[in-house]
């Protein structure tokens, strides 16, 4: 997911590594915090793949800037990974949200909706962060569940996916 940003915030235009890794911050949350030692490595990976142009400018004080910026290979690449996402990206609310932060960037209306769809459909399917192994795998719903805590995460869980799943159909015009 963080190449996906990378691509991302560059097809906006060029930015230095400091702000690249701002925006990515912004986007991950706290709970997902960008470090140098991943962002940098993965950079390189994209330079050296000629998804990214890298700039040398001088800057404000002695040390140098580098500024990136997408190229025709890397756009092409964005598109792909939007048009074609794997299983775990639609599945995992957090990287679905990266994403969904770059949908936008797949020119054809069909293609954003198809992945949309792609989401919705696995938000349909019936499940739980706990089941009942007596019953057959059976998914456990918060009124099944006496422990309050766990009941909390499926009442806030089962709200989320409400709401995701009534976005995603005004999204898709149903």
């Amino acid at each position: 997911m963080l190449e996906l940003a990378i691509l991302g915030f560059l097809a906006d235009g060029p930015l230095h590594g400091y702000e690249l890794r701002r925006r990515i911050a912004h986007l991950s949350g706290h709970t997902r915090p960008v470090s140098d030692g991943s962002l940098y490595p993965a950079i390189n990976r994209l330079v050296t793949a000629g998804l990214l142009d890298r700039r040398t400018e001088p800057g404000a004080s002695a040390a140098r800037r580098h500024t990136l910026s997408l190229t025709d290979a890397g756009r092409a690449d964005l598109v792909r990974r939007l048009r074609e996402p794997a299983d775990l990206d639609i599945s995992d609310g957090a990287r679905f949200f990266t994403v969904l932060a770059f949908l936008s960037q797949l020119p054809d209306v069909a293609d954003q909706h198809a992945v949309l769809r792609r989401r919705l459909a696995f938000l349909e399917e019936p499940a739980s962060f706990f089941h009942d192994f007596r019953d057959g795998d059976r998914p456990l719903a918060a009124e099944d569940i006496e422990d309050p805590y766990r009941r909390g995460m499926l009442t806030i869980a089962r709200a989320t996916s409400r709401a995701e799943r009534a976005w995603l159909r005004e999204a898709l015009g149903e």
